[in-house]
């Protein structure tokens, strides 16, 4: 009976009603991160609050909005329990001389004048292999980051370097979770996507490697070799630097050839990191590695730049990006099940009728539902289901569809301040959003060149030319009527 009566009380959203709320979720939210500089989950939390209450207020049984929280979070447990893991592996790495092993490494091998686009290759060929652009953050990004803070470079130059390098692996790899799900999504082959997705890919990254070369060189002065050979010497006498660093990064390349799950590879790298860290001090105890896990691990050097980089890592230190996932995806989940967004995007989707304001909406909508939601798979989710059957009537392929959900959805999310991989980064690295956005060139030229795209037609898939015909004969027709319309 109860659920007789939710249904006669709840009236279907209108377009209108929907855009009011969305506008006024970004107002807030926007205003709170950007105008008052409050952590992302307080606005975020209030907009769930006012969710709830609009709910109530037209009929909503708490059942409901029970449902849509639960609807919500339930897809983000793997990616929580990946998070937590991530946490782990970066203390243990620090505490058994990997991560500085690398940066010592890094030292040798990167040239400073070359500093920053060496960064920014260095992400995108790792990434690529390994398919997770949160691994690569978290681990060589680190110490990619502590190199150049030791340099002198500008921070939010060197992390805007990694991330772009790190988006561009995960975006490119058949291994990457965000990329799979853009091509199941759009119900395109998998290899065909990545193949496809290089037509606004290429284009982005030489356009960020040439930007990164004319931003990022020339700061090998003796003031910042100085402070190298000061940090080099600091992580020799504190650290065990040697060769053995190398087997977690060949473990890791070993378990995304063989496709082992994120979750398995990281637990094997945790446990390989933790023998290490016995045979190379054997006095440690259990306690101090449990503590360690728990809460990060402490550098002691003396040195104040290299205990600020290599103070961090633990579960505990993620547990503010899980609260902001968990908040994040029940706004997520509430907005779906009261048909919020689907409401907002779906009439827009209807009325568009050239090819190349197809492609601009869809990827709008990929960024509005990242800058309303934060969210980055429901970035691509729902701008896929809202934007199919639209794109198959203009005659384009699933293709299209698939490589416009990556440019406008998963490389948003790391712009977006309350966003939970930009979050995730900027935790990570030390580097706010903002600061970094305006250096993170692949995230912000990906979205352009795919737009390019769909009104150049280039590199754009199409259905097979008896479908496309018919499509373009509508496209012609359609915007005619609706302009006699208007």
């Amino acid at each position: 009976m109860k659920e007789q009566n939710s249904k006669r009380a709840w009236k279907p959203v209108s377009f209108g009603e929907a855009m009011i709320i969305l506008i006024g979720m970004l107002l807030i939210m926007g205003l709170g991160v950007i105008k008052f500089g409050l952590s992302p989950m307080t606005p975020v939390l209030l907009v769930i609050a006012l969710v709830i209450l609009w709910a109530k207020v037209r009929g909503a049984e708490w059942d409901d909005i029970h449902g849509g929280i639960i609807d919500g979070i339930k897809t983000g447990i793997i990616p929580i329990f990946i998070f937590l893991l991530i946490g782990a592996l970066i203390s243990v790495w620090i505490a058994a001389g990997i991560i500085p092993s690398m940066m010592v490494l890094g030292f040798h091998l990167i040239s400073a004048q070359w500093f920053v686009p060496s960064v920014f290759l260095v992400c995108a060929i790792v990434g690529t292999s390994i398919g997770s652009a949160f691994t690569i953050i978290s681990t060589i990004g680190i110490a990619l980051f502590g190199m150049g803070t030791a340099m002198g470079f500008n921070p939010a130059l060197v992390a805007g370097a990694i991330i772009s390098g790190a988006i561009f692996g995960d975006k490119t790899s058949p291994l990457s979770d965000s990329t799979n799900l853009a091509s199941a999504i759009a119900e395109s082959e998998l290899f065909a996507h990545i193949k496809n997705l290089m037509w606004s890919t290429i284009p982005a990254f030489l356009v960020s490697l040439v930007l990164y070369f004319l931003l990022g060189t020339g700061a090998s002065n003796a003031n910042a070799l100085g402070k190298v050979n000061q940090t080099i010497a600091t992580l020799n006498g504190h650290f065990s630097i040697t060769w053995w660093a190398a087997l977690p990064i060949i473990l890791m390349f070993v378990c995304a050839w063989r496709k082992v799950p994120s979750i398995a590879t990281l637990l094997l790298n945790i446990v390989l990191g933790i023998v290490m860290l016995f045979i190379e001090k054997p006095s440690t105890s259990l306690s101090s590695i449990a503590t360690m896990i728990e809460s990060g691990f402490v550098s002691k050097t003396g040195n104040a730049s290299v205990d600020a980089l290599l103070t961090r890592g633990g579960i505990s230190a993620m547990m503010s990006t899980v609260s902001l996932i968990i908040l994040t995806l029940t706004l997520g989940g509430l907005l779906m099940k009261f048909n919020i967004i689907q409401t907002a995007m779906v009439p827009l989707a209807q009325r568009l009728k050239n090819t190349g304001s197809v492609v601009t909406a869809a990827i709008l909508s990929g960024i509005g539902v990242n800058v309303f939601v934060g969210e980055q798979y429901l970035s691509v989710i729902l701008p896929g289901k809202a934007f199919k059957q639209t794109f198959n009537d203009r005659g384009l392929d699933n293709l299209a569809l698939s490589r416009v959900l990556e440019d406008g959805g998963t490389v948003i999310n790391y712009l977006v301040p309350w966003g939970v991989a930009a979050v995730f980064a900027a935790n990570t690295l030390g580097v706010s959003t903002l600061a970094y956005l305006p250096f993170c060139f692949f995230s912000l030229l990906s979205p352009v060149f795919s737009i390019l795209s769909g009104f150049t037609g280039v590199g754009l898939k199409r259905l097979p030319s008896s479908n496309d015909q018919s499509a373009t004969a509508a496209t012609v027709a359609a915007p005619r009527r609706e302009g006699q319309g208007a």
